[in-house]
């Protein structure tokens, strides 16, 4: 009867943390600040930004050049394109105490050669931004370390417990 209130045991805490996981404090949305940020001058100068930690130059930036395309620049498959790129580093790119939406917003610019502004002007969703909750995630793309590592944390936790319950039985 023990091992099964072990068994129940262990299962409420791995489900408990895969809720948190699920429900971490990461953000959903790629914020209309950065847009903002990208071009900005004025009381920025005075801010110092950290190096961003993403190496953004290096990134393959073909989802966006090969569906968002001049003249026209099509609002919807640009916007798409720009959210299946950016929404693996939400959290980096919302982050303004770094210039990580300054450095990405360039490459994409420099690779894309596109008219400055276009994105900042034409992908406009809700108050909050741009939604990254249903963008599909692509083999190979990003995914966030913190969350991979709580996810480990977590199932390495809940076998101690399983294991020390089962030992004092």
């Amino acid at each position: 009867m023990k091992l099964n209130h072990s068994i129940h045991f262990l299962l409420l805490f791995l489900l408990t943390g895969w809720v948190a996981v699920l429900d971490s404090s990461s953000s959903s949305y790629i914020s209309y600040d950065a847009f903002e940020s990208y071009g900005t001058t004025g009381r920025t100068l005075l801010q110092t930004k950290t190096k961003c930690t993403e190496d953004f130059e290096n990134k393959n930036y073909t989802v966006i050049t090969s569906q968002c395309k001049g003249p026209q620049y099509p609002t919807d498959e640009c916007c798409e394109a720009l959210k299946e790129f950016a929404c693996p580093f939400v959290d980096k790119i919302n982050d303004l105490t770094n210039d990580c939406s300054i450095t990405m917003f360039s490459y994409i610019n420099l690779y894309g050669k596109f008219p400055p502004g276009l994105f900042a002007n034409k992908c406009r969703e809700g108050k909050q931004g741009l939604e990254c909750k249903d963008v599909p995630v692509k083999s190979g793309c990003h995914v966030p370390a913190a969350a991979s590592q709580t996810t480990l944390l977590m199932l390495a936790a809940g076998i101690i417990v399983f294991i020390t319950n089962v030992l004092m039985a």
